[in-house]
């Protein structure tokens, strides 16, 4: 660890700030202040941008794949150039589309919600907002992005060997998985797979762990727990989430590993290929499942945990009002925390469980919506005549409520076990998981990008493009997956490579068509975002005001440029709560964390 890693530890573990004097008085070489960075700010961008290079990878797939969906009998002779004999005539290989299925799925859950999401908005906010100098080990902090920056170039590496990247599904369910023999998916691309995965696991430890520590052990004079924003909460309990559960995840990987490299049996028993007995006897592929679903639902709220931490800072800063019932949202996130662990089962209803079992998952299930209704019912009332300022911040964080709402009420019939015999695997999962834990965490993060892109770069994004990719955005994401819907009670199963072979489902073949084109449309309207977002850094309008939105929270009394520590004397200190939102006296609606209580008056 460097010594200025330590100096900055040591200042704020003595709970007062001390000044530091050669910060900036020697200028680091390029290498160590923007590759090899201990600064959590540099860090929470490294996150940010490889995130944004894998969601462009990720949602590239998507609109592959969505192309044979939605034109099955079409060649498009431009695929060909591009996948070469994965797309021999210009149209998809069954092989790839699988291994396309896989990949998409593994890159937008874990490299992007996961990774891209809190990695970003952990780093960027911890620190800031508990008032700290750093994370508690800035070392392990630049080895939590490296290990995720060593899973990336594995996984990347997989999309190019000859028999192509881990085609067996997102969860890599063996005996799939498990069995090299079993698809060309399932050789040196699957192997690939788990290691970058494993790596992926070692980072996200390695930032939980510092994330929680900095929270329990950093704060400024004056934050006390019931003074932290929302935000900090939600990142708190996403890292608690993560460390009690990527563990178990990780075990699951190296027993497959085991399975797959060194003649152990953990998944696999009585497999014939071809008419031959394989030497496996004794394991149980539903041992798998146990495992990747423990921390499979988990990882539902480590991607949706900081989308609401966000979310709600956002509507208040943008409200102008308190957030409404502060502590029941504390409260909910707690709920949702423990409950998160409980509920993993039902995932697996049709693997021949025990009904009772069932019903105690199906009951856990759903109790999971009543902490989920509350920050929900909190949300709607923080809005209820607020001074309402529509910022694209904003227009995201509505849209991440919206999402939430309408794809948490499907959830209900994929919770009921009995309804999700006829619905599991069809259509109606995918509809039910991407509206309401991939599309709502994108928007969760859009919103967050949008608001504190002014604190990463100085600098603001462009709010008319900003406006032109939410709306199109927005509309886009229900016409995609709320027809979805319908395909799925109707039957019709997910990973298919072609429906028109099926009768029961020729009757979907425009709308499947339907749904293909207007993928296309929301895939091309990211480069909005991506082009706004890389040419403001450097074009973008620049920040006078180091607090343009109004807010009270500590990373807006940072200068606009802050360098490594944040605050260039004295760390300040905390009098009130996060959400001061009132007429100040002087003719403001705000009041910052740092201002003294006035006499007379009482903290919240």
């Amino acid at each position: 660890m460097s010594n200025e890693a330590i100096i900055h530890g040591q200042e704020v573990a003595h709970g007062h700030a001390t000044e530091h004097h050669d910060h900036e008085h020697h200028e680091q070489h390029f290498i160590w202040k923007y590759i090899f960075s201990q600064d959590h700010k540099i860090i929470s961008r490294q996150f940010l941008v490889t995130g944004i290079f894998w969601a462009i990878i990720g949602a590239f797939f998507s609109l592959i794949f969505r192309l044979q969906l939605g034109f099955p009998d079409t060649t498009f002779p431009w695929m060909e150039s591009i996948l070469g004999e994965w797309a021999k005539g210009g149209k998809l290989s069954p092989e790839f589309y699988y291994a396309l299925i896989t990949m998409h799925g593994t890159i937008l859950v874990f490299f992007v919600l996961t990774a891209g999401l809190s990695g970003t908005f952990a780093n960027l906010l911890i620190p800031l907002q508990v008032g700290a100098r750093d994370m508690a080990s800035p070392f392990l902090n630049m080895l939590s992005y490296w290990f995720f920056f060593a899973s990336s170039v594995f996984m990347f590496i997989s999309l190019f060997v000859q028999t192509g990247p881990a085609s067996g599904g997102w969860t890599t369910y063996p005996p799939l998985s498990a069995l090299k023999e079993a698809s060309m998916g399932s050789g040196i691309g699957m192997d690939l797979w788990l290691i970058g995965m494993a790596l992926f696991v070692v980072s996200s430890l390695l930032g939980g762990l510092n994330y929680i520590t900095t929270v329990l052990n950093m704060r400024t004079k004056g934050m006390t727990m019931t003074r932290l924003p929302l935000t900090i909460w939600a990142l708190f309990f996403t890292a608690v989430l993560g460390v009690l559960s990527f563990p178990v995840l990780f075990s699951g990987f190296v027993l497959l590993i085991f399975d797959r490299n060194f003649g152990t049996s953990f998944y696999l028993s009585e497999i014939f290929i071809n008419g031959r007995a394989l030497p496996h006897i004794g394991g149980s592929a539903i041992l798998y499942q146990h495992l990747f679903w423990f921390l499979g639902h988990p990882e539902v709220y480590i991607i949706m945990l900081p989308g609401m931490g966000m979310a709600s800072e956002i509507i208040a800063v943008n409200s102008r009002k308190p957030i409404f019932g502060y502590l029941a949202m504390v409260i909910s996130l707690i709920s949702i925390t423990l409950l998160a662990f409980l509920v993993w089962a039902h995932h697996m209803f049709v693997t021949g469980m025990s009904p009772f079992l069932g019903s105690i998952f199906v009951l856990l299930t759903l109790l999971i919506a009543v902490p989920s209704a509350v920050k929900v019912f909190n949300w709607i009332t923080t809005i209820w005549r607020g001074n309402l300022r529509f910022t694209p911040a904003m227009l995201f964080a509505l849209g991440f409520v919206s999402l939430f709402i309408s794809g948490g009420l499907t959830g209900i019939f994929l919770g009921n076990s009995a309804l999700d015999i006829h619905l599991h695997d069809t259509y109606f999962v995918v509809a039910h998981f991407h509206i309401v834990m991939g599309v709502s965490a994108f928007f969760g993060m859009f919103a967050g990008i949008y608001h504190w892109f002014p604190k990463m770069f100085g600098r603001f994004m462009n709010n008319t493009l900003g406006y032109i990719h939410f709306f199109i955005t927005m509309a886009g994401a229900y016409l995609i997956f709320w027809p979805m819907h319908y395909e799925g009670i109707a039957g019709m199963p997910r990973r298919y490579y072609d429906y028109s072979a099926w009768e029961s489902f020729k009757q979907f073949t425009t709308l499947n068509t339907f749904i293909s084109i207007i993928a296309a449309i929301v895939f091309f309207t990211q480069f909005i975002f991506v082009i706004n977002f890389f040419v403001s850094i450097w074009r973008g309008r620049k920040l006078t005001n180091p607090n343009p939105w109004g807010a009270t929270t500590l990373e807006w009394t940072t200068p606009i440029n802050a360098g490594h520590g944040n605050w260039p004397g004295e760390i300040p200190e905390v009098h009130r709560w996060a959400y001061d939102y009132k007429d100040d006296g002087h003719g403001g609606d705000f009041i910052p964390q740092t201002v003294p209580l006035r006499e007379g008056e009482e903290g919240h």
